[in-house]
């Protein structure tokens, strides 16, 4: 879904837009915070089913949180081109990504797998709520006047920092041996 959404977002193309109250809305940004929302509950679903059916692998505990970050990191990307999120939030987010992406690999060349702990979930639940209504400009909530986008953006922001950290706490252990 990913490429999909980039084409959706990133090129120009004009469907039209509409008002909902104050706000203008453009289609395609709406369209691709629906794909983006698709893409989420899809990847929430699976993951649901397999740990039900007893069919969680060593190889969807890897792949599965690696789409999940080329999913937030190409929507945060687009957010930030189309200036609805600033750079210098993305550039954090991107780099925790990439950082526990790395922590990732390095366990699993020690044999062991990370799963995601609460503080992760929480950090893909916020960034998936604030990329939504960051690209639907805040709507329902810019009708009565609270920037919830804003306050997911950096509740997300928190989240972020806070489960990277706890994550490399957790596994420092791997370092001992690598250098």
């Amino acid at each position: 879904m990913i490429p999909i959404f980039i084409l959706v977002v990133g090129l120009p193309l004009d469907w039209g837009q509409f008002n909902v109250g104050d706000t203008t809305l453009a289609v395609t940004q709406l369209v691709g915070a629906v794909i983006f929302a698709l893409a989420s509950i899809t990847d929430w679903l699976d993951g649901k089913i397999a740990r039900a059916r007893g069919l969680v692998t060593n190889f969807g505990k890897f792949a599965d949180p690696l789409a999940d970050k080329m999913l937030v990191m190409t929507a945060f990307i687009m957010l930030v081109d189309q200036g609805k999120a600033p750079g210098w939030v993305v550039a954090i987010i991107v780099c925790r990504e990439l950082a526990v992406t790395g922590l990732r690999l390095l366990l699993v060349e020690h044999g062991e797998v990370m799963a995601a702990a609460w503080p992760g979930k929480v950090k893909t639940a916020t960034q998936m709520v604030a990329i939504i209504l960051l690209f639907i400009n805040n709507i329902p909530f810019s009708l009565i006047g609270i920037p919830v986008d804003q306050i997911m953006l950096y509740a997300c922001l928190i989240f972020t920092i806070y489960s990277g950290v706890d994550y490399f706490i957790k596994n420092s252990g791997v370092f001992k041996g690598s250098m």
